[in-house]
């Protein structure tokens, strides 16, 4: 018999409904994600930490979690984006207690329990969206009904108060591949479709820890990568990747990385109210009609007003205008806001990635 949940809000709203995965309380800013497949990407996805993850599609779990079979190369499988969960929590409609598909290795139920992930399960979560879209910011708190875990004493936890690129990044120097043109991707909590795709493009990957000085680094040009929190609690990574636009190699920046390289080029960020989060949002290159469907996850956005001279907005979001990306006039310094490398997601901004690729000589 499974054990009853609670869902508690900042606002003082309580849902009740049924734990899956492991009886453990958690807390953190509640987001939810539009998307229909690409649920363990998603749980993985390193920029989710510190977060309460709603999935507004009811059916999850229904096709399982693939096998994580790391022994024939040193690649995070595909059908994941880190080795290990990273978001406080799940809310979902019902999970599938069967999961049918021939790379199905074990439930998510299970899995969330090997993961140590609690997840609540019963309750109306199109309500739920209602309530986040209706209460910026809003934080909540995941409690197991028994004696082992309820903790009344448990805090709202807000990831932006915190540097959380620390808790997510690789904390050891390591290099992924093999290829005449070397990337130096800073790890913010990057996801590893990223670097399968440098890696299916013939680069050597030189995956760096958040903190690296940069300086020391030998490479063709900086891949920074995605990652949780607020982009102005990263250390000395901005002043670093400021010292880097003073060279000529090639940048790439995507989602927290687009953020840190505006932050580095004098831009300024700003929280949102309610953040873009799914696989189906939509932009368009600016001064163009030309339109693409993107995955994305963050919270934070650039102000487009506040760019410096010689930088230009690349893209912007078509629902609500917001900054999608950037670039200079006369370097080949670069970053969006969504996620190219589209794990889970749609491909259509897939050559942003090669055209980097190809501009590291």
């Amino acid at each position: 018999m499974r054990t009853k949940c609670a869902l508690i809000l900042s606002t003082g709203d309580r849902f009740e409904g049924v734990l899956i995965g492991y009886p453990k309380v958690r807390s953190g800013e509640m987001v939810f994600t539009t998307g229909m497949v690409g649920y363990s990407e998603a749980i993985t996805d390193p920029s989710y930490f510190g977060q309460i993850l709603v999935f507004s599609y009811p059916l999850i779990g229904n096709y399982g979690i693939p096998s994580f079979d790391i022994s024939k190369q040193d690649i995070v499988p595909e059908g994941f984006e880190s080795t290990n969960a990273h978001l406080g929590a799940i809310i979902l409609t019902t999970d599938s207690t069967e999961a049918h598909h021939w790379n199905s290795y074990q439930s998510l139920d299970r899995w969330l329990y090997d993961q140590h992930v609690p997840g609540l399960i019963g309750i109306d979560t199109r309500h739920l969206v209602h309530i986040i879209r209706s209460n910026p910011q809003l934080m909540g708190r995941v409690e197991p009904l028994s004696d082992e875990a309820i903790s009344s004493s448990y805090e709202f936890y807000d990831p932006s108060l915190n540097n959380v690129v620390s808790r997510v990044s690789t904390t050891q120097r390591r290099v992924i591949g093999k290829g005449k043109k070397r990337v130096g991707l800073v790890d913010c909590g990057v996801k590893w479709n990223i670097v399968r795709q440098l890696v299916e493009y013939g680069c050597e990957v030189d995956l760096l820890p958040w903190d690296t000085d940069l300086n020391t680094v030998d490479c063709n040009g900086w891949l920074l990568s995605n990652g949780p929190g607020n982009p102005e609690n990263t250390g000395t990574l901005i002043t670093q990747v400021r010292q880097q636009l003073k060279n000529i190699r090639p940048i790439l920046g995507i989602c927290l990385g687009h953020q840190i390289l505006a932050l580095a080029s004098g831009a300024k960020t700003s929280r949102m109210q309610y953040g873009h989060r799914g696989h189906n949002q939509p932009v368009y290159l600016c001064g163009t009609r030309r339109g693409f469907i993107t995955s994305q996850n963050h919270g934070y956005v650039v102000d487009t007003e506040t760019l410096q001279e010689g930088w230009k907005p690349w893209f912007a979001n078509v629902n609500d205008q917001t900054n999608e990306g950037i670039f200079h006039e006369n370097q080949l310094f670069k970053s969006v806001q969504f996620h190219p490398e589209a794990a889970g997601g749609p491909r259509d901004t897939a050559w942003i990635i090669k055209e980097f690729v190809e501009s590291l000589g």
